[in-house]
Formats: structure tokens, C-alpha cells, sequence
């Protein structure tokens, strides 16, 4: 996604939130830790901002600081959280996760994915530290998630458990624009960047009116 903004005239800022990529792990990182991090690394006041997942909880409770221009999450729960929230059972999923993610079997799992995709995922699966994630998550745990009132895309593909057709309706009714990627799965663009720039490219290109 980084380089196909690059040559649509942004200058890309790709964050690496803690626990992700080259960012250290952070096992005690709450929401505010995460929001410090991102504050950290973006410079001045971006024309477009982009979450995905878990990270557009982080996005979310930046904009009053970043004030981008645009906003646009990926395949990203909305409403309350599960305030029933069990680390324990989460780690060991997110761990049994993980060991799937090699370049090995996501050859095998993702054929339709560019070997390129491939090759980021399993890196990005290396470097993903659970036990950072798990605290974010516990920090957020009963809370709930509502996109604050910008000019905001939601892309999501179809089907989404996260974005589930009723909570389509109630974002659209928002004032917020969805759309959607046949056959992608939570990492949207892969196996599917035409379709998923796409989506970008058709919102972006209009003025969108201030959400409600």
C-alpha cells in the first residue's frame, strides 16, 4: 500500500507501533503508550491517515493531535469491546497464529497472494511480539470504538467478522463510507491491491462531506 500511495503524490509514513516491525516490544504498552509512539512518528499534520485493525483503535484516539485531512480504517472492529477479556486466551491464540505465518505455509495458505505479500507477512509475523499486543488490548478491554467525526472511509472485505453487514448500516447512517473487497480476507490488499486501491482511489477523488 505504502509504495502505490507514494506514486499517487503522498510522502508515506509507515509506523511501526510497538511490538510491530523494527519497534521494540513493550509487554506493559497501554492505549496511551501506543498513542505516544505514533505522536512520535509522524510529523506534522497528515493529508491522509490510514489504520488497520487493532491500530485504528491507536489511530482513533490520535486524530485530536494529528488532525488529518482524511481518515480511512481497514477491516477494524467498531462498537464495544469484549469486556470479558481473557489475556491467557488470547496470547495463545495470537502465539498459534503466529507459527502459522511462515513463508512456508502461507505459500501453501495464500496462492493468490503476490510473492512479495508473502515474504512481508511472514516478516511481519517474525517481528510481531504477542505479548505487546495483548497488553494494548487489555487496556481497551469494555471500551468502545467509534470513528470520530472526519472525513472517514471504512474498507472491509466481504465477508468481514469485524465488519459485519449491521455494522455497515450503522456507520453508513453515520455519514461514514464503506466499501468493500470481494473475497479479500482481514489483510485487505493482499491477494487483492487492484480491487483495494481501487476503493482508495474512487473516495479519494471526491470531496468527502464532514461525517455527522
Amino acid at each position: 500500500m505504502g509504495p502505490a500511495l507514494a506514486a499517487r503524490g503522498y510522502r508515506v509514513v509507515a509506523v511501526d507501533l510497538p511490538g510491530h516491525g523494527l519497534s521494540p516490544a513493550d509487554p506493559a504498552a497501554d492505549l496511551d503508550a501506543f498513542v505516544a509512539a505514533l505522536l512520535a512518528s509522524v510529523p506534522g499534520t497528515p493529508a491522509l491517515a490510514v489504520g488497520h485493525s487493532m491500530g485504528s483503535f491507536v489511530l482513533a484516539s490520535a486524530l485530536e493531535h494529528l488532525a488529518p485531512e482524511r481518515v480511512v480504517y481497514v477491516d477494524t472492529p467498531f462498537g464495544p469491546s469484549r469486556s470479558d477479556f481473557d489475556p491467557q486466551s488470547l496470547t495463545a491464540s495470537y502465539e498459534k497464529a503466529k507459527a502459522r505465518r511462515t513463508l512456508d505455509a502461507l505459500d501453501r495458505q495464500e496462492p493468490a497472494w503476490r510473492p512479495e505479500d508473502r515474504e512481508a507477512e511472514a516478516g511481519a509475523a517474525e517481528q510481531f511480539d504477542v505479548a505487546t499486543s495483548v497488553s494494548l488490548l487489555a487496556s481497551v478491554a469494555g471500551q468502545e470504538f467509534v470513528p470520530p467525526p472526519l472525513p472517514t472511509l471504512v474498507v472491509r472485505p466481504e465477508p468481514s467478522r469485524f465488519v459485519p453487514p449491521a455494522a455497515v448500516e450503522s456507520l453508513r447512517a453515520r455519514g461514514i463510507e464503506v466499501r468493500s473487497v470481494e473475497g479479500a480476507g482481514h489483510l485487505t490488499w493482499y491477494g487483492h491491491h487492484g480491487a483495494f486501491m481501487a476503493a482508495l482511489d474512487g473516495w479519494l477523488a471526491h470531496e468527502v462531506p464532514q461525517a455527522a
